[in-house]
């Protein structure tokens, strides 16, 4: 009755000695890689004027910046999953002619530079922008330059983030469940919310968590499509970059609450490990 148990953990230490080890030589590269990243922040801790750092995040700015960044950055994310869901469904399941075009197209914020996307959306919506013109003289609406700007320049360069890992995620869940659903007469609507969607909500909660970090670090497109204005346009971002001319002091505070609140981020959007019981 006792040999199935001490085999079983025989086999265990058998796998775990003979299993391969890393080679030594890609340590270097991994702990230089590792301090690239951890020594600049360290940098900011060591540097930060620690008795004065509750009263400079507790400043006036700081706090108006702080609103407005979890403010517009909720509704972006908002946005992301209004809009992005369906997209990444069509990207994922359709069947169109130049779909990879199409996502080549959606992924383009990923590798344009943010000042390039503010830029691009100044031109499109700006009062003499191709669709910003007819906004100012049919209802006299102006875009840029105002919180719905922010809004915008964040959802542009947030929405590919949502947009891959849901496409990713429905990639990975295929449609054998939607077919079986469809085998018992449900239709292609109710086979979508009943058994697709509970399959992608991994993907999805991860994609819209990394959208809201996204939106919560834009700095290019803000800065070039919607300024700077205390209470309206400056979030936490473009706070920094202002304070750094002024008050190095403040500018390093607010960096670390900003590396604070990413940290939390990526601990709530990281892969959880499955641990395989033996």
């Amino acid at each position: 009755m006792t040999e199935a148990p001490r085999d079983a953990s025989a086999r265990r230490s058998d796998e775990h000695e003979t299993g391969v080890g890393l080679p030594r030589l890609l340590w270097v590269p991994a702990t230089l890689a590792f301090a690239l990243i951890a020594l600049p922040v360290l940098g900011l801790v060591l540097r930060a004027d620690w008795p004065r750092v509750p009263a400079l995040l507790l400043s006036e700015a700081a706090l108006d910046a702080l609103r407005l960044s979890l403010l517009t950055a909720g509704i972006s994310t908002a946005l992301c999953i209004v809009l992005g869901g369906p997209l990444a469904v069509v990207l994922a399941r359709g069947r169109l002619r130049g779909l990879r075009l199409l996502r080549s197209v959606v992924l383009l914020p990923l590798v344009l530079p943010p000042v390039v996307g503010g830029l691009a959306l100044l031109f499109l919506l700006g009062r003499t922008g191709l669709l910003g013109r007819g906004l100012d003289v049919a209802f006299g609406v102006t875009i840029p330059f105002t919180t719905a700007a922010v809004v915008l320049a964040q959802t542009f360069v947030a929405l590919p983030f949502l947009v891959v890992s849901l496409e990713g995620s429905l990639r990975t869940a295929g449609r054998r469940y939607e077919a079986v659903a469809a085998t018992l007469g449900a239709s292609p609507g109710l086979a979508f919310r009943r058994v697709t969607v509970p399959l992608v909500l991994p993907g999805l909660a991860s994609g819209t968590v990394l959208a809201f970090a996204r939106c919560l670090g834009e700095f290019g497109a803000t800065i070039a499509f919607a300024g700077s204005l205390q209470g309206t346009t400056r979030t936490l971002p473009l706070l920094v970059y202002l304070e750094r001319e002024t008050d190095v002091d403040a500018a390093v505070a607010l960096s670390l609450l900003l590396v604070v609140v990413a940290v939390a981020v990526i601990a709530v959007a990281r892969p959880r490990t499955i641990e395989v019981e033996r």
